[in-house]
């Protein structure tokens, strides 16, 4: 009896493991908070990504704690993409945000802060080089939308100046 030739286990992946293989990425990628995920194996190359918006977060309304007679308020607002408002100061890049010089140093702005055009916002460390973020113009701060030492991307909204 003649043995028919075995094909290599890793020479052809059925659909189902390419499936398989996209789910566990997918799980990968929300388990890091990871936006992008690229691998190659066996000639075959996957790219996962998924899209990150940023919205602002209004604040819940109180509750109260038995029920009412008042009629219940209207449906909540939708959230408002913060990016597309005619204030807001985004990244110019990748990196690290900070809102002061140094640690434990006074922020160069706070809500409600009067700026210049020009006048120093944020710091963002990339590649190991500290960038001075400085405001398109002059006006108040109205939000700060990043936190101390957390990482920004290219065209995040960092502050909004009215």
């Amino acid at each position: 009896m003649a043995r028919q030739p075995q094909e290599p286990s890793n020479a052809k992946q059925k659909p189902g493991d390419e499936r398989e293989l996209i789910r566990e990425l997918a799980t990968l990628l929300d388990e890091t908070n990871l936006t992008e995920i690229e691998i190659e194996r066996a000639g075959l190359r996957l790219r996962i990504a998924r899209n990150v918006s940023i919205a602002a977060v209004a604040p819940a309304p109180a509750r109260a704690a038995a029920p009412s007679a008042a009629p219940a308020a209207a449906a909540a607002p939708a959230p408002v993409d913060i990016s597309k408002h005619p204030g807001a100061v985004p990244s110019p890049m990748v990196g690290t945000a900070y809102l002061a010089s140094e640690p434990g140093a006074k922020q160069f702005i706070d809500i409600g802060s009067k700026v210049k055009a020009g006048d120093t916002l944020i710091i963002i460390e990339a590649m190991k080089t500290m960038n001075q973020i400085p405001s398109p113009r002059a006006g108040t701060v109205t939000q700060i939308l990043v936190e101390d030492g957390q990482p920004v991307e290219f065209g995040e909204p960092l502050v909004v100046i009215e």
